[in-house]
């Protein structure tokens, strides 16, 4: 599961393809066949995989049979031949079949941008009913975007809240969730002296520190970027922010050593009931249950001075490529999926949110998913459409955890210096 980090995943496809040249939409081997004459036509299809790999119950092969053998019991002369590959290995294994000219028709992962750059894929408009189009989120499909042009489909979400433990919030006296970071803070010190090893989480190790620090920085009017667009990691207000949780870090409050922490970890303490609260995402819960746990909440991120009124929106994406010729089958196929209920399939599997109010709508009742699929409308993104991001994400990964050990303000000078270097 890589939403977390999946727009920036993505862009390593980009930085492979630019020196793969493209054929566009020539021909040259692959699957072209039409849908002439009443013939079957077979679309490649290859995904990332969300589960725990082949074979196991929640792999992204069984996912996938299932919405396919629904699809073609309805259109049988549409054959969806679906290539299932781990996370760590699609991008570079995408970026050979283009290069060798052997793209498929649909393509699910972390990013589109590249593809677009090569002209290899349809506009959404070419491959998506309007209907369709129009019940996505819009502050998601904006981001499908190139030039004004939509290229790229929101696939599934996520979106973060904070969690905390029912039963040590008793033990130490606490009534509800904190709403502020002083409210957060008094907390983390009730959750101490009540003998929690760690009254908050704290994951900024390399597998998601951007994810945390932003979510910090959100409750702090900060961010990675300014309004004008113009980076802004080492601004005061992010300067503030990471010196207030170093401040945590130092009384004890929080993960030890948060720099070498990844939120798996976190997340796997916070199930075994030695963290008191934690930020988290729908795709936290399974670890939860697996765990045993199962007196949580769920609320709103605490904010310096109120709850936040946004939250860290992730997205993966889904997307056509033109070479074969077969947008009318491809546009059967995402009808038939957006508007089916593979959503509801995708959430019961993975904990993964939908793209679509109508998505939205069917989850609502889930209690546990409700403060993800009310944020999600107003979510903030990482400033991952700009090419630098691809440089400073894993900058940020590396070194931001340093900035509640030593000085923050330097450490995040030096992030603020990568991503304005040409």
């Amino acid at each position: 599961m890589k939403l977390a980090g999946g727009a920036a995943l993505g862009l390593a496809t980009m930085l492979v393809l630019s020196s793969c040249g493209s054929d566009g939409g020539s021909g040259g081997g692959g699957n072209n066949t039409q849908a002439s004459g009443g013939g079957q036509v077979t679309l490649k299809m290859v995904a990332a995989d969300y589960g725990d790999g082949p074979g196991k119950p929640n792999s992204g092969e069984t996912f996938w049979k299932g919405v396919v053998d629904e699809f073609q019991a309805a259109n049988p002369n549409i054959k969806v031949d679906v290539q299932v590959i781990n996370w760590n290995d699609i991008d570079k294994q995408v970026a050979t079949m283009v290069q060798n000219g052997q793209v498929p028709d649909i393509l699910q992962t972390g990013d589109y941008s590249g593809f677009v750059k090569d002209g290899l894929l349809y506009k959404t408009d070419e491959v998506l009913s309007p209907n369709v189009s129009g019940d996505m989120l819009q502050k998601f499909a904006d981001f499908g975007k190139v030039d004004g042009t939509a290229y790229g489909i929101p696939f599934v979400s996520s979106a973060r809240a904070l969690f905390y433990n029912k039963d040590l919030f008793a033990k130490a006296g606490i009534a509800e969730p904190p709403k502020t970071w002083d409210e957060l803070k008094a907390d983390a010190e009730k959750l101490k002296k009540a003998g929690v090893s760690q009254p908050f989480g704290l994951p900024l190790g390399q597998e998601e520190a951007q994810g945390e620090s932003f979510l910090w920085m959100l409750g702090n009017g900060g961010g990675y970027k300014d309004a004008s667009g113009k980076w802004a990691i080492n601004s005061p207000q992010n300067v503030e922010t990471f010196t207030y949780m170093k401040g945590l870090v130092d009384a004890g409050l929080t993960t030890p050593n948060p720099g070498t922490k990844d939120r798996k970890t976190v997340w796997e303490d916070f199930g075994a009931g030695k963290v008191g609260m934690v930020n988290g995402g729908p795709m936290s819960i399974p670890i939860f249950d697996a765990a045993g746990l199962k007196n949580y909440g769920v609320a709103a991120i605490p904010g310096k001075s109120a709850p936040l009124d946004t939250t860290l929106g992730v997205m993966d994406w889904i997307m056509a490529f033109n070479k074969n010729g077969h947008a009318a089958e491809i546009k059967k196929f995402f009808d038939f999926f957006y508007t089916g209920n593979a959503a509801q399939k995708i959430s019961d599997t993975y904990k993964l949110l939908p793209v679509t109010n109508g998505g939205i709508q069917k989850l609502s009742g889930d209690e546990k998913l409700k403060p993800f699929l009310d944020g999600l409308p107003n979510a903030s993104f990482y400033p991952f459409q700009d090419p630098k991001w691809a440089e400073v994400n894993p900058a940020i990964k590396q070194t931001i955890g340093g900035a509640v050990k030593d000085d923050p303000a330097k450490v995040l000078g030096e992030l603020q210096k990568t991503a304005e270097a040409s």
